[in-house]
């Protein structure tokens, strides 16, 4: 009778994900800690797609070149199944590919992706359609083929993993889809080591094959799993990080915590930093840094208080100041609590009826946009009061204006979620 075949020893979820992490140290340095737990847990969700109902792209931005993000796409190359660089594909060689009709559906690595999306650039609505297509499993971009008078429209598969660099930002649309990494040029006592293709590949390929397996292995695990979101991590965010999350609880070990930690830190992180939440910024500091407390304001006190702001984005937008034009397009985007664009109203100042703001009007959109209210002691509160012409503080009742008390950010029968 012959022997039965020795059973192939299972492979420890957590110990796999930290050499895959100690890889991209060895090459890669990233902003924070919470990148490499994240970078670690996308190399893993890659194998895993159709377990999952969206995959997250991952962006590694910089505002200024040399600052490792190409780098990180090399590494990520040899982790992935079926890698496609895409920085010069065309749009017909996307929708083939990840379609199968050239193969198994490719994990897509896109380079210098600010040539598309850039300030400079001319923009790609088609790829930006495509990106976000493809992040939702099922959903299809639908062509007309054929020549001529015979054409059918057919459906193209979208759904694959994308791993993007560039410089500044992404489209909003991108941006809301993705895992940001932030990157930044290495300071004079930081280093890695130098990437050698012929070595390094063979190296990253082997715990690429040893990922496979792990995959194979906990996919069914994986697929029924719907791992618990951090305190405030819902919507988007959540359909980000839920594939990564469930990569995690099926490793064990530290993983599932560090993966929380990560979530949160870089989805806060994500929001402070993005260009796309100016409107909820400018809100935030509406109600944090101009009303606080006062019903109404003049278009002109207002701007004049945005714009001593030293850490806010008012005084350059684009190279300009903000105005009471742009004001009120950004403000007009939002809607009061009847459904109805903020506009701006007439306000009685002594004899005067300057154009401005009613506290009223915005409240709603603070209440469902804007970050809970810092919660401050009168006396700091009144220190970090911005000044206006004359050394009046903005927070004292202007003329013929009604002031509710100064603690209170906004009217009383407005709720601040």
């Amino acid at each position: 009778m012959s022997d039965p075949k020795p059973q192939a020893t299972p492979i420890d979820g957590a110990a796999l994900l930290n050499e895959v992490e100690a890889f991209h140290r060895r090459f890669n340095i990233f902003p924070r800690e919470a990148a490499y737990v994240a970078v670690a847990l996308w190399d893993a969700h890659t194998h895993l797609l159709d377990a999952f109902d969206a995959t997250p792209r991952i962006a590694f931005l910089s505002p200024e070149p040399g600052s490792g993000k190409s780098r990180a796409l090399d590494v990520i190359e040899t982790l992935v199944p079926n890698s496609m660089a895409a920085v010069d594909a065309s749009q017909s060689a996307l929708f083939r590919s990840v379609a199968g009709v050239e193969g198994e559906r490719p994990t897509i690595l896109f380079d210098e992706i600010d040539t598309i999306f850039g300030p400079k650039a001319a923009g790609d609505e088609n790829l930006r359609k495509f990106l976000n297509a493809g992040h939702t499993r099922g959903r299809k971009m639908y062509r007309c083929v054929g020549d001529g008078a015979n054409q059918s429209v057919e459906g193209f598969p979208a759904y694959c993993a994308v791993a993007l660099a560039g410089l500044g930002s992404l489209p909003d649309t991108v941006f809301d889809r993705s895992v940001i990494i932030r990157m930044r040029k290495k300071a004079p006592n930081e280093s890695c080591q130098p990437w050698r293709e012929r070595i390094h590949k063979k190296q990253g390929n082997a715990l690429r094959d040893r990922l496979a397996t792990w995959a194979n292995s906990i996919r069914e695990q994986v697929t029924g799993s719907w791992p618990t979101m951090p305190d405030g991590v819902t919507d988007r965010p959540a359909d980000v990080w839920e594939p990564l999350l469930a990569v995690a609880e099926a490793a064990g070990g530290n993983w599932p915590e560090r993966a929380r930690d990560a979530c949160l830190e870089l989805v806060t992180a994500a929001k402070e930093n993005d260009a796309s939440s100016f409107g909820i910024r400018l809100l935030t500091d509406l109600r944090d840094h101009v009303f606080r407390g006062q019903e109404r304001m003049p278009t002109a006190a207002i701007l004049e208080c945005l714009l001593r702001m030293d850490d806010a984005p008012w005084a350059d937008l684009d190279g300009k100041p903000l105005t009471s034009r742009v004001l009120s397009q950004m403000l007009g985007q939002y809607v009061t609590s009847a459904n109805k664009p903020i506009k701006p109203r007439g306000i009685r100042v002594g004899s005067a009826t300057p154009k401005g703001y009613y506290a009223e009007d915005l409240a709603d959109a603070w209440a469902r946009y804007c970050p809970p209210h810092p919660q401050k002691s009168a006396t700091a509160a009144t220190a970090a009061t911005p000044q206006v012409s004359g050394g009046e503080s903005v927070a004292e009742p202007l003329p013929g204006i009604r002031h509710t008390p100064h603690q209170t950010a906004t009217p009383q029968h407005a709720s601040v979620a």
